[in-house]
């Protein structure tokens, strides 16, 4: 495990970041942040969202966010974070000693499906403030006996990623007659495979699945996939591949030729923009998990992050850097309401609470007020050879009413019904 801790403190006399002292009882606001530190997850997604929480801390303990977060701390303590590598093997025990040892007041973090599954319990039987911020699983809170009271997921789940990209092709790509699909074999990639599907052939009755494959987590080698997607010849090819699975797929996607006839849709290929942009082909179909990174909306917080990430990283922040920084602006939201860092006060303020973020409103409307929804754009790649850089066109924002099942409906239901109460004006 690959565990960094660092003390960010400030306040309205004390704009910087003061050396790492040890804290006493109640002086700062202890956070627990974990992503992926190492492992093939980490150049795309962790890497990135412990560079964006480490700026917005100090933003946030210097008080010079814009409003409605311009004040300093959380409900005037500063914030000290601990971040620890979910890259780990002993992923149970790392969050019980956050919770008994390092004494968090909240934890904040968990890119992966499979250790949000894992934590959702842990949280309820620890009593910890738990905001997962990227994992996408519907399971996580639709396939509990026992409603959560510890645990918030401020991100959209899975299901708005895959209906989001149906819409997409549904309306740009008319005349395509068929579909093939690549995604990991487990919760995440089998789930958005199976509601992008569901729903794209239902908006387009013309489509045929000709071929699945459902290669290994991290596998990172996709010969024989390729092979078999390039000999099906479908008009797309749809894939949730992250990290460096999704990195893996494209590069060897675009040395076998797999692109060239064959539109692929990428429902998180922002966040190989800024590495791969000249291997992505262009025409990709581009999502980012939300209105994220280069598909985010005109707002001060927005554009205080791609400034402030920009000029400290040379870089355009991904999306996996928005839902981090999305997660943490979800608890000082919570506590500002309240007026108190407790973390008890700011679990009851957290729930239903609708929020400001650099990606517009975020409602906590779902599970109980415990599952966020927002809305979720996408477009196409285009990449300038003259400038080296990659964009996204032609983009389509389609509102959270739009994406999302209803309160109290599992979403295989609401995507098996024909999306049944779905609002998109």
């Amino acid at each position: 495990m690959t565990k960094n801790t660092t003390m960010l403190a400030g306040g309205l006399a004390l704009a910087g970041v003061l050396a790492a002292l040890p804290a006493q009882a109640d002086e700062t606001f202890k956070m627990g942040i974990i992503s992926f530190l190492s492992g093939p997850a980490a150049g795309s997604v962790g890497i990135p969202q412990q560079k964006g929480a480490e700026l917005l801390i100090e933003a946030i303990n210097a008080g010079s966010l814009p409003a409605p977060y311009n004040t300093p701390g959380i409900a005037g303590l500063p914030i000290e974070a601990i971040f620890v590598d979910e890259n780990s093997k002993q992923k149970s025990a790392d969050y019980k000693k956050l919770v008994s040892k390092d004494g968090v007041s909240a934890i904040v973090g968990y890119v992966s499906s499979g250790n949000c599954k894992a934590m959702a319990p842990l949280a309820e039987e620890e009593k910890a403030l738990t905001i997962f911020s990227t994992c996408g699983t519907p399971q996580v809170y639709e396939d509990v006996v026992t409603a959560p009271e510890y645990s918030f997921r401020t991100i959209s789940h899975a299901t708005s990623d895959s209906v989001g990209a149906a819409r997409y092709v549904a309306e740009t790509m008319g005349d395509a007659t068929s579909l093939s699909g690549i995604n990991q074999n487990y919760a995440w990639g089998q789930e958005s495979w199976r509601d992008f599907s569901k729903t794209v052939t239902h908006l387009n009755g013309g489509l045929e699945i000709v071929n699945e494959q459902f290669p290994k987590i991290f596998a990172g080698q996709y010969g024989s996939e390729i092979t078999s997607l390039l000999s099906s010849k479908a008009d797309v090819v749809h894939t949730s591949f992250w990290g460096g699975d999704l990195e893996a797929f494209v590069l060897q996607g675009t040395g076998r030729g797999l692109f060239r006839d064959q539109t692929v849709v990428l429902t998180v290929g922002d966040t190989i923009i800024e590495t791969l942009g000249a291997q992505i082909p262009d025409g990709a179909i581009i999502g980012a998990r939300g209105p994220y990174g280069m598909l985010a909306p005109d707002n001060a917080l927005n554009d205080w992050l791609v400034s402030a990430y920009q000029e400290a990283h040379g870089s355009h922040p991904n999306s996996a850097v928005y839902q981090q920084v999305q997660a943490i602006l979800a608890v000082k939201a919570a506590a500002e309401k309240v007026g108190s860092a407790d973390p008890e006060a700011i679990r009851q303020a957290l729930k239903g609470l609708t929020f400001d973020s650099p990606a517009g409103p975020v409602q906590m409307a779902l599970s109980g007020g415990h599952q966020a929804i927002l809305g979720i754009c996408f477009g196409t790649y285009k990449f300038d050879k003259a400038s080296g850089k990659g964009s996204v066109e032609n983009i389509r924002l389609y509102p959270a009413s739009c994406v999302n099942p209803p309160e109290g409906v599992a979403s295989i239901e609401w995507v098996e019904s024909g999306l049944e109460g779905a609002v998109c004006n």
